[in-house]
């Protein structure tokens, strides 16, 4: 059986190759972890959009079958809602945290148009999510 033999340059050499390697691994687990985290950013965000939508939506079906009452519903931003509309901003300051309400009414002929706005901040220093509806109740 034959020997090889390996110069002094050469020794060495898988075990630095096996270095390279796990940083490679390392900078790719780093990349999926940021990647994953970005992910889960996004759907948070998605989910809240949805909630504000179906807010807005659900607001929407309540003043129209009450188009007659319709005045009542208006909710200046930051102010204590009325009993008209209480329990709805509650339970979306529930689905929301830390939403920020206003429900603007004009009267026009033959109709109300009804401005709902809806906005918050996921996190501290993030920008801000506004979510805005606007619908033509008729009376």
């Amino acid at each position: 059986m034959m020997r090889r033999r390996h110069s002094a340059a050469q020794r060495g050499i898988a075990l630095l190759e096996v270095m390279i390697a796990v940083v490679i691994l390392g900078i790719g687990l780093l990349g999926a972890i940021g990647m994953q985290a970005r992910a889960y950013s996004a759907l948070s965000d998605a989910g809240l959009r949805a909630e504000a939508t179906l807010a807005c939506e659900k607001l929407v079906g309540a003043i129209s079958t009450d188009a007659a009452n319709v005045a009542s519903y208006a909710l200046a931003e930051g102010a204590t809602p009325n009993s008209t509309i209480g329990p709805w901003a509650r339970e979306t300051a529930a689905a929301i945290p830390g939403a920020i309400l206003s429900v603007t009414v004009t009267q026009q002929p033959h109709r109300s148009q009804v401005d709902i706005s809806i906005r918050w901040t996921r996190k501290a220093g993030a920008a801000e999510i506004r979510q805005q509806l606007t619908a033509y109740i008729g009376s």
